[in-house]
């Protein structure tokens, strides 16, 4: 079994694959960033928003639905944001009583929860853009080139080279638990034992992957250090940018700066 699937990339000749990191990587926090300041109820900018990233799919030829579904996947985190429906005061939808308590819908605290979960939506579907037409490395080096603090994109790429070393020995463990599990194929019976002694292994295979998770870590560690590594990865600098790098860069700029004084103008 290959652990690759972790790894979103996909290569591609599209013009987002094509486009430079460092213009893509600005353009995305942009993105979020313009989301995440429009005000609550600014519908049309957010219809606008919702277009503007569609298009973006689009030009990346893998297909609007393969975002899509990717970016539902982030909707249960949202709904932390639930309760808002009920301590936002404004005016009454509906009120229900359950027990001793008393809840009153209210109209603002639905539009502020939509506002939310929209934001958040297409927040998502552009990391996903992002992550999905740009290779981990490129990432690592346009934020050594945007001038990000050293230590934290060190920390970045170690993180991300870890998951893979997480993923292989638990893929290990689930190999050797495989490799002594037998199996009867009659149709009354059943492998394992009851929920405790599953929860039981489960939990031991959970510790045993932490311990050698973390001397694995040691051994890589050790082996980075006898190479010379000093905590930072050294590549070769990125080209310069183009003039169609800026051009798309500032054109990316002014139309976040329009969709934001849209919503702000409206409200």
């Amino acid at each position: 079994m290959h652990i690759h699937f972790l790894d979103p990339y996909h290569a591609g000749r599209s013009p987002i694959h094509q486009l430079d990191p460092r213009v893509k990587l600005v353009l995305a926090v942009a993105f979020i960033l313009t989301a995440s300041l429009l005000p609550f109820g600014a519908w049309p900018s957010y219809i606008l928003l919702l277009a503007l990233i569609l298009s973006i799919e689009l030009l990346t030829e893998m297909g609007i639905p393969y975002f899509l579904k990717r970016a539902f996947l982030a909707l249960p985190f949202m709904l932390a944001a639930l309760p808002l429906i009920f301590t936002v005061q404004g005016t009454p939808l509906a009120t229900f009583t359950l027990g001793a308590w008393t809840f009153t819908l209210s109209v603002e605290g639905v539009e502020r929860v939509a506002s939310i979960a929209f934001k958040s939506w297409v927040s998502v579907q552009m990391a996903i853009v992002l992550a999905s037409t740009t290779s981990f490395p490129q990432l690592l080096a346009a934020m050594r080139a945007l001038r990000i603090p050293k230590l934290l994109v060190a920390i970045f790429g170690l993180m991300w080279r870890y998951i893979f070393v997480l993923a292989d020995e638990a893929l290990r463990l689930l190999r050797a638990r495989a490799a002594r599990s037998g199996a009867r194929r009659d149709a009354p019976y059943k492998t394992g034992g009851t929920l405790a002694w599953r929860a039981r292994v489960t939990g031991g295979m959970a510790g045993s992957l932490l311990v050698r998770s973390f001397e694995r870590g040691d051994r890589i560690y050790a082996a980075m250090a006898a190479r010379g590594y000093d905590g930072e990865t050294r590549t070769l600098p990125l080209p310069a940018l183009q003039t169609w790098h800026w051009l798309v860069l500032g054109a990316g700029l002014i139309i976040y700066i329009l969709i934001w004084l849209v919503g702000a103008l409206i409200l």
